[in-house]
């Protein structure tokens, strides 16, 4: 008995241990938690900007340039988005006309997002409250409806740190995200397609995509027509990491070797035209950052899937900003202006009749 009771406790010890083990290796197989807060979508993005300043690798950037309603939100609520913003994940919906996407009876592209960082919750509420044409209350949570270009914006407080915004025609979409933020943080949980292709998202990477690619998804984000690529449909899974060099790395997962053989060739010879263009860009063509990252641009095809790898050198990507106008860095997240403050127009006197 005595023997077995030594035994017993020891193995209750390991199987402690091994459970451990087993969660901190999940936890880290699994994608951010704010990306796992998003709904099912047709394809996502991710950016860590914390780890981004850590690595000071936004230090060359030039002074943004706030527009008037940027400038407005700012005032009000003390949250500026290249300052305080920690993380961003997108969900991306297709409009059903690519490929049956998840965008509903939308006609345009839709997205939802979670917004991590550093913000003041009084003050955002206010401004919330302040442009929102109407107020839903959800299990706790305020919605707040913000109609912008023919639209209506969702907006929800997660927590002290997080917000859920949303511009998908159906309101369960956002519903769904609050639903999600009152579990525990499950390795297991997100959207089906972000959990089979995050494994294949290099270990530190500061920014992340996730991409379903559709041949009649040809003008989306103003990349040409991805036809000309993907004549069939692929996953793509694009990621970006910093070891003393931004790394670039692109995998399009095919459905047969054949495919990806295509798409191999393809981006081949894309690389081609590059390399011809690169002694014909002026004095660039001896600058050594930029020979660098041409000469490390590479594709190679591995079963079905089709990879592209290149390496931005430090030096590159510092000359590259400081061409770069400082308004073609001005944020790219529209905040809804404020409206004007009403006005009652003052009550009209009965005029007097005038004597003859």
């Amino acid at each position: 008995m005595r023997i077995r009771r030594r035994l017993f406790i020891p193995l209750i010890v390991l199987l402690i241990i091994a459970g451990i083990a087993l969660i901190v290796f999940l936890r880290k197989q699994a994608p951010p938690e704010a990306a796992r807060l998003l709904p099912g979508a047709d394809g996502f993005f991710y950016i860590n900007l914390r780890w981004i300043r850590e690595v000071n690798a936004t230090g060359q950037l030039p002074p943004v340039s706030r527009e008037p309603e940027y400038q407005k939100f700012v005032e009000e609520t003390g949250f500026q988005f290249e300052r305080d913003l920690d993380q961003a994940a997108f969900a991306i919906h297709y409009p059903r006309s690519w490929g049956n996407g998840t965008a509903g009876s939308s006609a345009e592209p839709r997205f939802s997002e979670v917004f991590v960082g550093k913000f003041d919750p009084g003050r955002m509420t206010a401004y919330l409250k302040k442009i929102s044409s109407s107020i839903e209350d959800y299990g706790g949570f305020d919605i707040y409806n913000i109609p912008l270009e023919g639209r209506t914006v969702r907006v929800a407080i997660l927590s002290f740190d997080s917000v859920a915004v949303s511009n998908h025609p159906n309101p369960a979409v956002i519903r769904g995200m609050l639903d999600r933020s009152r579990k525990l943080a499950s390795p297991f949980g997100g959207p089906w397609l972000l959990r089979k292709f995050y494994r294949h998202v290099p270990l530190a990477s500061l920014s992340f995509a996730i991409l379903r690619v559709t041949p009649e998804a040809s003008t989306f984000g103003g990349l040409g027509n991805w036809s000309l690529l993907f004549p069939k449909p692929a996953v793509t899974v694009i990621s970006a990491r910093y070891i003393r060099a931004l790394h670039l790395r692109a995998e399009a997962f095919t459905d047969s070797p054949d495919d990806a053989r295509a798409v191999t060739e393809k981006a081949s010879a894309f690389l081609s035209l590059f390399h011809a263009a690169e002694g014909s860009v002026g004095t660039h063509g001896t600058d050594p950052d930029v020979k660098t990252f041409f000469d490390s641009l590479k594709v190679e095809q591995a079963g079905d899937r089709a990879i592209l790898t290149a390496s931005l050198p430090a030096g590159f990507f510092r000359k590259a900003l400081a061409e770069v106008s400082p308004e073609a860095l001005a944020p790219i997240q529209r905040v809804p202006a404020a409206p004007p403050p009403k006005q009652t127009p003052a009550p009209t006197q009965p005029q007097r009749p005038t004597a003859r």
